[in-house]
């Protein structure tokens, strides 16, 4: 009985983690770069777990020692870059994307602290009363964006999250699948990104778009509230 015991507890973890994912490939210029080249390697690269504390220090990266053996990729402003998983992407969730200035280098750990993060990207649920919320991001293996044409040359960390909402209806249940590469923008412009906001510290973890529970919306309902700042368009 107990060797059958620890055999299902053992398929009911493979079961989850085969169920989770990282993004561990950098797209650039539409060529998938090799696992880790660019990205940073995160804590969860065996286990695929999601983070669910907001306020924890792997709201940056989720990693704390992998910036000095990985790459800077050179990415051109206006380009499209993205990320591919390793994993189909499952969960109903909401996308975005965040860059931060990096000082003094990409490759630092330090680089990211403080507010010096912008959104550039988004990609929330559709909703309306007929269809309830459509999560067109749901079962995709890869997602790309553009890099605003404005945004000024130099070193940046591309911080991207899906916060998965499957089991969002109590505090911390929301999954944040999170994920930073290393870039240098060439080409770019002399916009002034923001609004800045500093990773953790972002969300308190009540945010409507983060405490939800997708299955059972309110009557009153009007539609999906993406958490964080406003999208910086450059």
């Amino acid at each position: 009985m107990k060797i059958f015991f620890s055999a299902a507890l053992a398929a009911v973890a493979a079961q989850l983690a085969s169920a989770h994912y990282t993004f561990p490939d950098l797209i650039v210029n539409g060529t998938v770069t090799a696992d880790w080249q660019y990205v940073r390697m995160t804590d969860n690269h065996y286990s695929n777990g999601p983070v669910t504390d907001v306020k924890s220090a792997s709201m940056k990266c989720y990693e704390s020692t992998t910036a000095g053996q990985t790459s800077t990729a050179t990415v051109v402003a206006g380009s499209t870059v993205g990320f591919k998983a390793d994993n189909t992407m499952g969960h109903p969730g909401y996308f975005d994307v965040y860059m931060s200035a990096a000082s003094p280098t990409a490759n630092t750990e330090s680089a990211g602290s403080g507010k010096t993060w912008f959104k550039i990207w988004e990609w929330a649920p559709k909703w309306s009363k007929s269809t309830g919320l459509v999560f067109d991001s749901e079962n995709i293996t890869q997602f790309t964006f553009t890099i605003p044409k404005n945004t000024p040359n130099g070193q940046y960390l591309l911080r991207a999250e899906q916060i998965a909402l499957h089991v969002a209806s109590s505090y911390g249940g929301a999954q944040l699948y999170i994920v930073c590469a290393q870039i240098n923008v060439v080409g770019g412009g002399s916009g002034k990104p923001g609004p800045l906001t500093s990773f953790p510290g972002a969300y308190t973890g009540y945010e409507p778009g983060i405490l939800i529970n997708i299955y059972n919306l309110p009557a009153n309902y009007t539609g999906y509230t993406s958490p964080g700042t406003a999208v910086w368009s450059g």
